[in-house]
């Protein structure tokens, strides 16, 4: 099998609230492809964190679905960001958790905010946003200004009120050069092939 993302590394910012399915797909898919999958938070200073998924409904027996939980032990901080080919804001409501920041700071002044927002600054790292995924740059209308972009119904009053550009698509996956969105979670096997031929792009435009 071709690896065509051999030695490339995805970074995933998440939280609380994320989605199992989508966590495992982008833990069994990239791999497969041949790149290293690092889950990324906020830490607080802390070596882990354990971080509980949302329910999302109930299942076939209309029984809440049961809440799983996952470890992380990177921080977004203390990562070299050039290191990655790709960093993906997840679904779901972590990114509105990641958000957080202390007063007097600004809602651009919160750590993941600025963490994604330099990856937005640097052509050469593919960046996706899946479902409510882009809540982590609309503090930054600066960078969303003029994109084309998707994302779930929920945000994208605050996406045009951003300046993103709301676009079609017949998969519902949105490929603006370096930025890839996806309107929710039933998106999140194309959202990773788009990535994935991003980054296969971003080889022959930046070989080294």
């Amino acid at each position: 099998m071709t690896q065509p993302l051999a030695g490339r590394r995805i970074g995933v910012l998440i939280e609380s609230l994320y989605i199992p399915s989508e966590i495992s797909a982008y833990l069994t898919e990239f791999p497969a492809l041949g790149a290293k999958v690092d889950l990324l938070t906020r830490l607080w200073g802390a070596p882990s964190a354990k971080f509980s998924s949302d329910p999302n409904g109930l299942d076939a027996n209309g029984k809440p679905n049961p809440v799983e939980t996952i470890d992380v032990n990177i921080d977004f901080d203390h990562v070299e960001l050039e290191n990655y080919s790709a960093i993906i804001m997840c679904a779901n409501y972590p990114s509105v958790r990641l958000r957080y920041y202390q007063a007097p700071q600004q809602p651009s002044d919160a750590p993941a905010v600025k963490f994604f927002a330099r990856a937005m600054e640097n052509p050469r790292i593919v960046k996706g946003a899946l479902c409510h995924g882009l809540w982590i740059l609309t503090p930054r209308p600066d960078l969303l200004h003029g994109r084309r972009v998707t994302g779930h119904e929920v945000l994208r009053a605050d996406i045009i009120n951003a300046g993103g550009i709301i676009t079609a698509s017949d998969t519902n996956v949105v490929v603006d050069v370096d930025l890839v969105t996806g309107h929710s979670k039933d998106e999140v096997h194309l959202f990773i092939q788009a990535i994935a031929d991003r980054i296969v792009n971003m080889k022959t435009i930046y070989p080294k």
